[in-house]
C-alpha cells in the first residue's frame, strides 16, 4: 500500500533524512520512532507530499507520488503534530473545510461528517466552537478532519501530545477501529507504551537514519539480555567481574546490595545464577524478574544522552 525508497532530504550542510526505507501494507500498523531531531516529522512530510526529497521515491499503491499536487494524495489523510482547527468555529463546520477542500458534494459531506464524528465520539458537540473543547477533544477532532475524504493511508505525527488517559485510550480505540477496516496507519511517537499496543511493526530512526526495522519480537531479540533478574542480596554481593565472566550472564552491575543480572533465558538461567550465589556465600533474600520493554530497545539503540 505504502512503500518509502531510500529518502534523501538536507538543508544545506544538515542532513535530516538520510536514506530512509520502510513499506506498510493495508491494515497494518507502522510505527516510527526516534530521539527529538531525527528526522521523524521530515520523514512523514516528505510521504505526505509536503516536501520534496533529493533522492528517493514515495510509492502509493506502486504509483510513485509526484509532488504536492499529485490527485494520488488523495489516498492520504494527515493528522498533524501542531492542531489544524478553528477554534471560533463549530466542529461541524471545521469538518465541513476540510471536507470542501477535498471536493465533497453536499450529501457525500453530510454523510462523511456524521460517521468521522460518530467515530470520534463528538456527534453530540458538533455544533459546539472548538474553542470550548477540551484538549483531548480537539486531538480527537483532529484525526476526524484527516478522514472526512475517506483515505486508505493515514499518517500520525504524535497525535496524543498533551491528552487525558481517557481521551488517548478514546483515540487508541479508534486507530484500531480503521484498522480493522484495512487502513494502513504509519504513527509517530514518543511514548514507547503507545508503539508497543498499536504497532505490526517499529521502525527507529537515528541522526535521519534507520537503525531498526521489525517487529517487537523482532526489537527484543536485538538485545543481548531480554529479561533483568533482580536480586536483593544479604553481604555485600561477589566480585563484580568474576560474576561476569559466568556463562549464563549477559550483563551484570552491582550497586550496594542491589544486583541486577541480564539474562536470555528466565527459567533456565536464573537457578544457575542463584544457585551460584548461594554455593559462593552470597545468600539473598528477594528475588524480582523484569522483561526488557521497547524503551529498554531504543535507548541501547539510540543511547541515553539529552536531544534539545
Amino acid at each position: 500500500m505504502l512503500e518509502a525508497r531510500n529518502l534523501h532530504k538536507t538543508y544545506r550542510d544538515l542532513v535530516a533524512v538520510d536514506g530512509v526505507s520502510l513499506v506498510a501494507g493495508a491494515g497494518e500498523t507502522v510505527g516510527l520512532l526516534g530521539p527529538n531531531g531525527a528526522g521523524k516529522t521530515t520523514t512523514v512530510s516528505i510521504i505526505a507530499g509536503l516536501i520534496r526529497p533529493n533522492r528517493g521515491e514515495v510509492l502509493i499503491e506502486g504509483r510513485t507520488l509526484a509532488g504536492d499536487t499529485d490527485p494520488i494524495k488523495r489516498r492520504i489523510g494527515l493528522v498533524p503534530q501542531d492542531l489544524a482547527l478553528y477554534d471560533e468555529l463549530p466542529a461541524r463546520d471545521n469538518l465541513a473545510l476540510f471536507g470542501a477542500l477535498y471536493g465533497l458534494d453536499r450529501s457525500t459531506l453530510k454523510r462523511a461528517m456524521a460517521e468521522v464524528l460518530e467515530l470520534v465520539g463528538l456527534a453530540d458537540r458538533a455544533k459546539d466552537k472548538v474553542g470550548t473543547f477540551s484538549g483531548g477533544m480537539k486531538r480527537r477532532l483532529n484525526l476526524a478532519a484527516a478522514l472526512m475524504h475517506d483515505p486508505q493511508i493515514l499518517l500520525l505525527d504524535e497525535p496524543t501530545v498533551g491528552v487525558d488517559p481517557q481521551s488517548r485510550n478514546a483515540i487508541f480505540d479508534n486507530l484500531e477501529t480503521l484498522k480493522s477496516r484495512g487502513k494502513t496507519l504509519i504513527y509517530t511517537t514518543h511514548y514507547m507504551e503507545e508503539a508497543e499496543r498499536l504497532c505490526d511493526r517499529i521502525v527507529i530512526i537515528d541522526h535521519g537514519k534507520v537503525i531498526a526495522n521489525d517487529t517487537l519480537q523482532g526489537l527484543y531479540r536485538m538485545l543481548p539480555a531480554s529479561n533483568v533478574l533482580v536480586v536483593e542480596l544479604e553481604d555485600g554481593g561477589p566480585p563484580i567481574e568474576q560474576f561476569r565472566s559466568l556463562a549464563v550472564v549477559e550483563s551484570a552491575e552491582l550497586k550496594g546490595s542491589q544486583l541486577r543480572v541480564g539474562i536470555r533465558r528466565l527459567t533456565a538461567d536464573a537457578p544457575a545464577i542463584l544457585q551460584w550465589l548461594v554455593d559462593h556465600g552470597h545468600p539473598y533474600r528477594h528475588v524480582v524478574s523484569e522483561r526488557a520493554d521497547l524503551e529498554t530497545v531504543f535507548l541501547s539503540l539510540t543511547g541515553r544522552s539529552l536531544r534539545d
